[in-house]
């Protein structure tokens, strides 16, 4: 699926991003998260690691939009 992030096109699969963030540790999550597999990573981290990009190149807003039209399940608050 085609994901527009900081301006640029990604297009992503949801096995993809599962396959990108396996074996990377989940930071501490106090704002915006995205739960992959069993873990929630916060939404700046998955694209992060998703983009290969500066975390000041893209907002938070425009992951969750692209994770949750993979499919990923988002939630907000800290204790996520």
């Amino acid at each position: 699926m085609r994901c527009i992030i900081a301006g640029y096109p990604f297009d992503l699969t949801a096995s993809e991003v599962e396959q990108a963030m396996s074996g990377i540790k989940p930071e501490p999550a106090a704002g915006e998260c995205v739960v992959i597999g069993r873990r929630s990573y916060p939404v700046m981290q998955v694209g992060a690691v998703v983009t290969r990009q500066d975390r000041r190149d893209f907002t938070a807003f425009e992951v969750t939009r692209a994770m949750r039209k993979l499919g990923f399940t988002c939630r907000t608050g800290a204790g996520v």
